[in-house]
């Protein structure tokens, strides 16, 4: 009985662990699917749709191949779309009917050229088409990558996305397109057969081993024999010499050990090999109550929340932004750094630009002014993109100093006026100190723009810079003074009526001061918070004239004023003009609370003599 038992675990376990074994082999699934296609013509550039990446589940494995310098990008569509505009373009889709690739040449209006060389016409004089535009370094994307031939990424995108090949908007794009999805070829019973039939192997082998002893220790008579006629003894057959272990040759001792040995180690071998190979993962049932996170090669889109899908999608994504903060922070680091004011337009405007280049300008000959306040690049507190399908978009984010935890962190207003078009930092704002942020939709939903001229807060926002500059030269005697909470306001008595008298007090009896102030040509840029108040961004500008009343002259001393200006002394008299750029939270109608400051820049932007 103990052989049989030893037989069928030896055959029971030849079987588990021939279908474990061939679990992972001829019973393989495969471990992806994919889809190709070359596509045809020389266009420019290739959109791959949203369809074609979303044929199969899982994360997209794009591999693209063409010659010279291969660029891919993904975005959300619609902003791929506007990119392109009026440009043709190959789009590839994926065809319900086939389950493969199929391409369309979508023909666009305007009439541009692959050679960007290619000069004007010299018969009729008119000029060259307009070469295609770069698609490289676009603040639409997600995110991009350039190769030599051929490239190959991975990104895990929703519906919504599409993928631009091209070289760099007038060679050919690459022809040779492959999308592949992984798929689940997990066995997760071969580990367990293996290693079962592994056990029930040694098992097989102790029974067998127990049925030999057994076999061996029953050996004799059972019962007694009855005594029969004596025999007669026999000749004593002679001894065998016994062969001491030392009399062993050296290969005969090593064939006898060899055996011993290889009979020992070769089930160990086999046994250990089988178990050996089932510890992979995919070997074995995932018995865990929650997924392991899986991390994805790119980010993933947020949903927009349930019942707002009417609501226009937001400027941008948190990675989108990311990227474009990233890319602001080097330029501004490398603008500050070298005091290049020509590397500036790239990536400032509107006031943001002006305080810089002339903060450089003022460096240059009075090295004691400061440098503007560095733009960092992560982490982003707060992020606001406008609610907006269409151009000019605006982003609102408030970044922290990562670096240093000390400086205060830092506001951008971002505007993109169009889809070909980088966005620019309208405002580059401090954080008051004390400041309290208002409450803001999530950066998936976004914010709504505001009127400028809205009657649904405390104070519509083109009156905003007046009010405010109303109250820095009159202080209580405005008629706005009591619409803004001066208490918690840093800036004011910085500029205010008691500033301005104290450094009247510091000049001579013999010069005049005046101020006033006005809106400064900055946009108004009102984005609406949760509790239906606004955050609005605001330009101020403060002028300032010192004027001899003696006749005399007015000297100055080495300062910002002296060195923007290069005016020594006067009779005439210099005026100045220094460029707020402020951030408040207005309220909406009918609140109790007040309009509070947030934060401000205020910096030289202009000085001369008086005509």
């Amino acid at each position: 009985m103990r052989f049989v038992l030893a037989i069928v675990a030896f055959v029971a376990a030849a079987c588990m662990i021939a279908l474990g074994i061939a679990q992972r082999t001829v019973f393989l699934e495969p471990a992806s699917v994919s889809l190709s296609t070359t596509v045809a013509g020389n266009g420019p550039y290739t959109v791959i749709d949203s369809d074609a990446l979303t044929a199969h589940e899982g994360a997209q494995t794009l591999t693209v191949r063409g010659s010279g310098d291969t660029f891919m990008a993904y975005g959300r569509t619609a902003d791929m779309e506007a990119w392109l505009g009026d440009l043709s373009y190959t789009r590839l889709s994926y065809d319900e009917d086939t389950k493969e690739l199929s391409s369309e040449l979508v023909r666009g209006q305007s009439e541009f050229t692959n050679d960007a060389s290619q000069p004007s016409d010299p018969q009729t004089g008119a000029e060259a088409a307009t070469p295609n535009p770069n698609p490289r370094g676009s603040d639409l994307w997600l995110d991009e990558w350039t190769s030599e031939n051929s490239l190959s990424n991975t990104i895990n995108a929703p519906e919504g996305i599409s993928v631009l090949l091209a070289t760099d908007g007038t060679a050919p794009a690459p022809k040779n397109v492959r999308i592949s999805w992984p798929l689940d070829n997990s066995t997760p019973w071969a580990g367990p057969l293996i290693v079962g039939g592994a056990i029930l192997l040694l098992i097989g082998l102790v029974l067998y081993l127990w049925a030999l002893i057994h076999m061996r220790r029953s050996r004799g008579p059972r019962r007694n024999v009855p005594k029969g006629p004596r025999m007669p003894k026999l000749p004593k057959a002679p001894k065998p010499k016994m062969i001491k272990i030392n009399e062993i040759t050296g290969g005969q001792r090593k064939a006898i050990s060899g055996r011993s040995s290889r009979l020992a180690v070769v089930p160990v071998l086999v046994i250990s090999g089988l178990v050996l190979s089932g510890c992979s993962a995919s070997f074995w049932p995932d018995l865990s109550e929650t997924p392991s996170a899986t991390a994805t090669p790119t980010p993933e889109l947020t949903d927009t929340p349930e019942g707002l899908d009417e609501l226009p999608p937001p400027a941008v994504t948190v990675p989108q932004l990311e990227r474009i903060v990233r890319k602001i922070a080097v330029v501004a680091n490398e603008a500050d750094t070298s005091m290049n004011a020509e590397l500036l337009p790239a990536r400032f405007t509107g006031p943001a630009l002006l305080e810089r280049q002339k903060n450089y300008q003022i460096r240059a000959g009075y090295p004691e002014q400061a440098a503007p306040s560095p733009i960092p690049a992560s982490p982003m507190e707060v992020i606001l993109p406008q609610q907006n399908a269409t151009w000019p978009r605006t982003v609102v984010t408030v970044i922290l100093n990562e670096d240093d935890p000390t400086i205060a962190p830092m506001t951008l207003v971002l505007k993109q006026n169009s889809p070909r078009e980088n966005y620019q930092v309208e405002y580059a704002i401090t954080l008051a100190a004390d400041a309290t942020f208002p409450e803001v939709a999530p950066a998936s939903i976004g914010a709504p723009p505001v009127a400028p001229d809205t009657k649904f807060l405390t104070l519509a926002p083109d009156q905003l810079a007046t009010a405010y500059g109303d109250v820095i030269l009159k202080d209580t005697a405005s008629e706005y003074y009591d619409l803004f909470d001066i208490a918690g306001d840093s800036f004011v008595p910085q500029v205010g009526v008691a500033a301005t008298e104290a450094r009247r007090a510091e000049l001579p009896p013999t010069t005049n001061l005046e101020v006033s102030n006005a809106p400064g040509p900055g946009e108004t840029v009102a984005l609406g918070t949760i509790d239906s108040g606004a955050i609005v961004a605001v330009n101020l500008n403060q002028m300032e004239s010192a004027t001899p009343n003696d006749g005399g002259t007015v000297e100055f001393k080495a300062s910002p004023a002296k060195s923007l200006s290069g005016v020594e002394k006067t009779a005439k008299g210099v005026t100045s003009t220094r460029s707020d750029q402020l951030l408040f939270y207005v309220p909406a109608a009918g609140s109790d609370e007040k309009i509070r400051l947030l934060g401000f820049a205020h910096s030289l932007i202009a000085a001369s003599e008086i005509p």
